[in-house]
């Protein structure tokens, strides 16, 4: 016997209709003088319901493997978008001139692309600092960018909350030093916040 519809014996059509008539075959070598007008009732009943099920099973495969390919290529897409996305998202960190002119930021991206936990951590401080240029750009008041966020509100700088979460980050690399972990991934996150935010006021 060849290979079966999806690899499977249940599926196939000619080894279900061949089981079926051997089963009445069977049947009718069981019931031996039983007329052989009801033999053949039997037969064109079980023959019925052999071909029924058949169609049932065969519609639902093929149905099955339509939607297992449309499933393929739709994860294949967002795999590809999501891979392009992230490609177009490094390439901009990483072209420095195309990013900004502003020589602070430029350095921060550098300390982000090193390869040592330390210089990710500074990126987040030079980032940070450069928030509380912008702050005191923008007229807030304070000694230091906590006291400048405080005197802030949501109606006066949309980005608050944003800037209050990297700011928080940025005082416990201060404050927790080297047992503080960051990963370059989460460092990346952070910086990408501080651009949102430098951007929406174009300051970088």
């Amino acid at each position: 016997m060849g290979d079966s519809f999806l690899n499977s014996n249940w599926l196939n059509p000619d080894y279900l209709f061949n089981q079926a008539v051997a089963f009445v075959q069977n049947a009718i070598n069981y019931i031996g003088g039983i007329d052989s007008q009801i033999v053949s009732v039997y037969h064109t009943i079980l023959s019925i319901f052999a071909l029924f099920f058949i169609m049932i099973i065969s519609y639902a495969s093929i149905r099955l493997i339509e939607i297992r390919i449309k499933e393929h290529r739709h994860l294949k897409h967002e795999i590809a978008e999501f891979a392009h996305y992230q490609e177009e998202k490094e390439k901009k960190f990483q072209e420095n001139e195309a990013v900004s002119k502003n020589s602070r930021w430029i350095k921060t991206l550098s300390h982000l692309f090193s390869q040592h936990q330390s210089d990710w951590k500074l990126a987040v401080i030079e980032a940070d600092s450069i928030l509380e240029d912008l702050m005191k750009t923008l007229g807030f008041k304070g000694e230091t960018l906590g006291d400048k966020l405080k005197s802030a509100t949501q109606d006066k700088f949309r980005s608050l909350t944003l800037a209050w979460e990297v700011h928080t980050i940025r005082n416990r690399i201060a404050h927790e030093g080297a047992t503080f972990e960051l990963s370059q991934h989460e460092a990346k996150r952070i910086i990408a916040i501080y651009e949102t935010i430098f951007r929406e006021y174009g300051y970088i």
